[in-house]
């Protein structure tokens, strides 16, 4: 694979070794035993994009003249997954308990939704009647996929059923285009609809349809991200003239200011876990920092929630699943960035697995 210390015999014994390590002492106990698994090179169109109920990665590595694969990594094995035929670039963005894998690939002629399995491989999921290209973000552990499904009308949000059929869903207004990052286990499906002038995040279940989430107070756009399965909570950011905002959206409380980290002047929500748990990115003018955020202590620093004296900085938090494992990059330059959130140093890949 393409990630820059470690072939894949390397990057996956670096997974089985980082899993099986024991926890250093610290004083005080962390909050988080980190695993390192490795660097990549964003330049180069590697991703890691989520993190499942088993605590699998799914992402994208680059090989040199080769393009980008999409891959599954595992405790002991990281599986490269082909893509559709004649492809030069393929992403796993989501996966489920079962290890069933979705994304995009490209063909000879547009970007395709795809599903994978290992008894079956790769399956081109198609798109709406009319349509040309596809993609897929999210999937439960039903094989409900959510994405968006392509062509001359613009762009809308889909579901693919267990079996297999395609749905549009819709959009919150008569000119937008829509797209879905994910569904729970009950079905319910969140992403955006917007157009040129506004753009808002939105709740699909199939009892009530598109229902609009709104946005901060003062905010014009939002977008939704993540839902979990105990009370469909939902997560993502708020835009306005202050910048971007995490929320968490309820149904008893609807949407609520996630804030940022001390000095920062930013965030987003990027993952909720049926704890309530939140993980995201902060950032400001010395950079980004992921953070993590509780009902009970609010949002924290995830930097100061692991071994003191780490030679890394973790800027973002991607995923976090049921047990409480984290996703996360992170850089040797201790996460900072330039004004545009840009960093110089290669990005490296962490699981921060809770010690309590």
């Amino acid at each position: 694979m393409g990630f820059s210390r470690l072939s894949v015999a390397g990057f996956a014994l670096a997974v089985a070794v980082f899993h099986n390590a024991p926890a250093q002492p610290a004083s005080p106990p962390p909050a988080y035993i980190v695993r390192d698994l490795g660097a990549f090179s964003q330049s180069s169109g590697e991703t890691v994009r989520g993190l499942n109920f088993a605590g699998e990665l799914v992402g994208g590595s680059g090989h040199a003249g080769y393009g980008t694969r999409a891959f599954l990594l595992t405790n002991t094995n990281l599986e490269e997954l082909k893509g559709l035929r004649g492809a030069d670039r393929s992403v796993a963005h989501g996966s489920n308990e079962a290890s069933v894998v979705v994304g995009s690939s490209n063909t000879d002629t547009s970007l395709r939704a795809f599903m994978w399995t290992r008894k079956g491989g790769v399956k081109d999921l198609g798109a709406l009647p009319g349509d040309s290209g596809s993609e897929a973000f999210g999937i439960n552990k039903h094989n409900q996929v959510v994405g968006y499904s392509s062509g001359p009308r613009g762009m809308q949000a889909v579901i693919w059923n267990s079996n297999g059929k395609i749905e549009g869903l819709g959009t919150l207004r008569a000119d937008d285009n829509s797209r879905a990052y994910a569904i729970n286990d009950l079905g319910a499906v969140v992403g955006f609809s917007g157009n040129p002038q506004r753009t808002t995040a939105f709740l699909w279940t199939r009892e009530d349809g598109m229902k609009n989430l709104g946005a901060l107070p003062g905010d014009k756009d939002s977008v939704a991200l993540s839902i979990n399965n105990k009370d469909s909570r939902v997560v993502g950011y708020s835009s306005g003239p202050g910048g971007d905002r995490g929320f968490l959206w309820t149904r008893e409380g609807g949407i609520k200011n996630l804030g940022a980290l001390p000095g920062d002047d930013y965030s987003r929500a990027l993952s909720i876990n049926d704890r309530g748990e939140v993980v995201g990115t902060s950032g400001g003018p010395s950079g980004t920092r992921a953070f993590l955020w509780t009902r009970s202590r609010g949002m924290e620093n995830l930097n100061s929630l692991i071994p003191a004296g780490s030679d890394f900085g973790l800027a973002e938090a991607i995923a976090i699943n049921d047990q409480g494992t984290i996703l996360a990059v992170g850089y040797d330059d201790d996460g900072h960035a330039d004004a545009h959130g840009h960093h110089e140093a290669p990005a490296r890949i962490f699981l921060l697995v809770p010690t309590r």
